[in-house]
């Protein structure tokens, strides 16, 4: 079994909303299936603002490892509502630090996430876990997913790192369709390309759109 995980920074609790908690973890670690109630319950009994600390703290008390971990988070994910949802997603990379059998086997959750057209969602899946696990296809379909919905890339993890030149290809395609149809082109993708690529002459993209 891995080191017990560094647990998430949590904001200060009220001393009932601590010892809720202190007695959720406690529970969880003996009963797994206790997370199933604990886990929606935490912003009611925590707050809003400290809710996706205290339900990562829920998620890293579990014994669960491997497969079976992975399971667990996806439920937890599949019936949550978006904030639920949310946290999972919040929780994935220091689960994969606690858990080195976890591996890819939450990139399920991710997927659904960066298919979602909740913009919290696509941002909040795009963290350390998936710059980690997606494969290169699934991490530059998610970056242009970003792009089109007008999410700052600098909120990608790993973004820097994983940059390659079929990313770079298609940013710059995109770009280029862009400048073509008079549209302003987001100026991080500038700052992660290089020079914006200029639009044609005027008259050349007369004659191409006679050909």
């Amino acid at each position: 079994m891995p080191d017990s995980p560094t647990p998430p920074s949590l904001p200060d609790l009220t001393p009932d909303a601590r010892a809720w908690l202190d007695t959720a973890t406690v529970r969880i670690a003996s009963d797994p299936h206790a997370v199933r109630a604990a886990f929606p319950a935490a912003a009611r009994r925590c707050g809003k603002a400290a809710a996706d600390q205290v339900r990562a703290a829920l998620l890293l008390a579990l014994p669960l490892r491997g497969s079976a971990l992975a399971a667990e988070v996806t439920g937890l994910y599949r019936h949550g509502d978006a904030a639920e949802q949310r946290a999972v997603l919040y929780a994935l990379p220091l689960l994969d630090a606690a858990d080195p059998d976890l591996g890819d086997r939450a990139l399920p959750v991710t997927r659904e996430a960066l298919r979602s057209n909740d913009t919290t969602l696509v941002e909040a899946a795009l963290g350390p876990y998936a710059a980690r696990h997606l494969d290169p296809d699934a991490f530059r379909q998610a970056v242009l997913k970003c792009v089109f919905c007008e999410i700052p890339l600098d909120r990608i993890s790993g973004l820097a790192e994983r940059t390659d030149a079929e990313l770079t290809r298609m940013l710059t395609d995109f770009a280029r369709e862009r400048i073509a149809a008079g549209r302003p082109v987001p100026a991080d993708i500038t700052s992660l390309n290089g020079p914006t690529p200029q639009a044609p002459p005027r008259d050349e993209r007369i004659s191409k759109g006679a050909a």
